[in-house]
């Protein structure tokens, strides 16, 4: 059978691309890893390698198209196989339910046609950033034989800016790799194979030249946590994305297909947040969508199967996260009619149960403990609270003894459960006040010539005009924080410091989900103008909702401003693991001592440094301080050097 070839999607801000120029012809043999065609982007230019082996069928698209990402490009496989179900024409409502397309975003995934009997699973190379193109691989975790459960550290990688581990996507038996430490190998390319015994995995392996793995050893007895997948056939998983290197889970948002629906690759399927912005995940698979795995409002660890996509009659258990935890048996009826108040009794914190179940349970007085979770690993979730409302099960029974006071009312109050942004803030701000030996500083300057300035820049027209106090004092730092070497750094370890060459300068920014960072990558090289401009743009994004995680990490010192506020002095907590934060207050009248004896007044604006005095002494921090209020007070100075 024919298979498409996608077009890649190169950012997740990326919705299409201009096709351009093609190396292969219809009728050319293609093999897995040679380039079909070039494309462009609004930021540069690229070359798609080959997915699939065969002859070059079809072309669907021309030099000059705008091509939507992720949709199928041209067809490969056998001259006459039919390629109609692959073109882009054909709307999702008539998808073939076909055997389920290969996974999108991973390029260089099969050597040859799949095989028709029981395949492994890939692991492929994770992508951490959008600008990362290939990861060194480091030491293996498993060899060969080894038996491996989702989750299980397999091996370390490391791009030019850290190193991390990659934890399989798949349980059963590790077949092959196609990789060893040392190697610079693709991101999204398969590394390694997992599957059970006999199973086939050649068709994995990236590019013809690829060895040929030695044959397993008889695998241990499995983990009782593994499931392993069975003979017959299989639906494929959809996971919950990785949005950014510093991302673990996500919060499920809702869901834009139902259990039954046919599903085109590319479909959206459903929406979900991170602390930092909302999204929506396209399929990777063709089908129908057998099983969703998570409902709206759950925390989903990143790469952790969501749902299900195949035939009617694919098997897909083995897929569920936790599906080797069996679902607790239902108690008996008897137990059931005898014990309500003991059931009653046991505290719901105990349960495995989700909020919008609970919620419904208190709104319907009904007892959650008396619900079969039929959810993940036994969770509660909602559908089961709604099978207990019409069992007509006992309700919580009214107590004995009246409460010595009476409660409030329900309409005297409303609890608010914290977004995601806002369990991101309290977390880091927790650990940063826990793990450093913070210490603030407190500074005023005469702003008397960055007010003259702005007074002059508010008469003139276009972005100059916008330039504000703040976006001064930012351009004013990221001029001379690099001169306090442990001011500009990252704690990295508890005795080592990385000292960075230059200042990629983080700035906090109200929005209506929460406090958001963004970074303004090498401040240190952009001018006034650059700086303002992309504050504004980066603000802009944060507020709604559309900043892409990796531009609000890397930040090595950061500003926050509520001078605008009233905020004459404070102290702003660091964001780890940075080593110091600048708080930027509002501009109060104060008076000095002039020629001759003569008081006079002059606008002072004021700063509070807090930094980490692990790192720094509060001496070479108070040098650093001493020389931004000089700068800034000969503001003028600055703009000429």
């Amino acid at each position: 059978m024919a298979v498409g070839v996608l077009m890649p999607k190169e950012g997740i801000t990326v919705e299409s691309c201009v096709m351009g120029e093609w190396k292969k012809q219809v009728g050319d043999q293609v093999n897995v890893g040679d380039i079909l065609f070039s494309y462009e982007t609004d930021k540069a230019e690229f070359e798609c390698e080959s997915t699939a082996a065969g002859t070059l069928i079809e072309i669907f698209y021309q030099e000059g198209d705008e091509v939507p990402c992720l949709v199928n490009v041209c067809a490969i496989g056998n001259p006459g196989e039919d390629t109609s179900a692959l073109k882009n024409a054909a709307p999702a409502s008539e998808a073939p339910a076909a055997p389920a397309a290969a996974a999108p975003e991973a390029p260089k995934a099969a050597a040859a046609a799949a095989p028709a009997g029981p395949c492994a699973q890939a692991v492929i190379m994770p992508k951490e950033g959008i600008t990362v193109e290939s990861c060194i691989m480091g030491e293996w975790k498993k060899n060969v034989g080894d038996t491996v459960a989702v989750g299980d550290v397999l091996f370390s990688y490391e791009t030019d800016k850290a190193e991390f581990e990659c934890e399989s996507t798949a349980a059963g038996t590790l077949l092959a790799r196609f990789y060893e430490e040392g190697d610079d190998v693709p991101c999204l390319v398969n590394v390694c194979a997992i599957g059970n015994v006999g199973d086939a995995f050649e068709h994995l392996k990236y590019g013809a030249a690829a060895p040929v793995a030695e044959a397993a050893p008889a695998p241990e007895a499995p983990k009782a946590a593994v499931a392993a997948a069975p003979a017959g056939p299989c639906a494929q998983a959809v996971i919950m994305p990785k949005e950014g290197i510093t991302v673990e889970s996500c919060i499920m948002g809702e869901w834009k297909k139902n259990v039954g629906d046919a599903v085109a690759v590319g479909d959206v399927l459903f929406a979900y947040e991170t602390d930092k912005a909302e999204f929506e995940c396209e399929s990777t698979a063709a089908g129908t969508l057998l099983a969703r795995f998570y409902e709206e409002g759950d925390e989903v660890p990143c790469l952790e199967n969501v749902c299900a996509i195949g035939n009617a009659g694919d098997a897909f258990e083995h897929l569920r996260p936790g599906s080797e935890v069996p679902a607790p048996a239902a108690a008996p009826a008897a137990v059931e009619t005898a014990a309500p108040a003991a059931a009653a009794a046991a505290p719901a914190a105990r349960l495995a149960i989700s909020p919008r179940a609970m919620a419904k349970a208190v709104a319907n007085n009904v007892n959650p403990a008396m619900a079969t979770g039929t959810g993940p690993k036994g969770r509660i979730i909602e559908r089961d609270i709604d099978k207990l409302i019409a069992s007509g099960a006992a309700s919580y029974a009214a107590p004995a003894v009246a409460p010595a006071a009476a409660p409030v009312a329900d309409d005297e109050y409303e609890d608010v459960k914290f977004n995601a942004v806002r369990k991101a803030t309290a977390k880091s701000m927790t650990k940063s006040l826990s793990t450093m030996a913070q210490l603030t500083q407190q500074y005023s300057f005469d702003a008397t010539q960055i007010q003259a300035y702005r007074k002059m820049l508010k008469e003139l027209e276009g972005p100059m005009s916008k330039i504000s106090l703040n976006d001064m004092v930012m351009f004013a730092v990221a001029k001379t924080v690099g001169s306090c070497a442990d001011l500009n750094a990252n704690m990295v370890e508890d005795n080592v410091v990385r000292h960075f060459k230059h200042v990629h300068l983080g700035f906090a920014c109200d929005t209506p989900r929460g406090l958001i960072v963004p970074t303004i990558f090498n401040a240190d090289q952009k001018s006034l103008l650059e700086i303002s401009m992309e504050a504004k743009e980066l603000a802009a994004a944060a507020r709604e909702g559309t900043l892409s995680p990796d531009k609000m990490s890397g930040a090595t010192f950061t500003v926050t401003n509520i001078g605008s506020f009233g905020c004459e002095a404070f102290t702003p907590v660091i964001n780890p693991p940075q080593t110091g934060i600048l708080g930027v207050c509002n501009i109060q009248t104060k008076i000095k001592s002039a020629k001759d004896g003569v008081i006079a007044t002059y606008p002072a604006m004021g700063l509070s440094l807090t930094l980490d005095h692990r790192v720094i002494d509060g001496a070479p921090a108070a040098r650093f301080m001493q020389e931004l209020c000089k700068t800034l007070e000969n503001f003028m100075t600055l703009l000429a050097k």
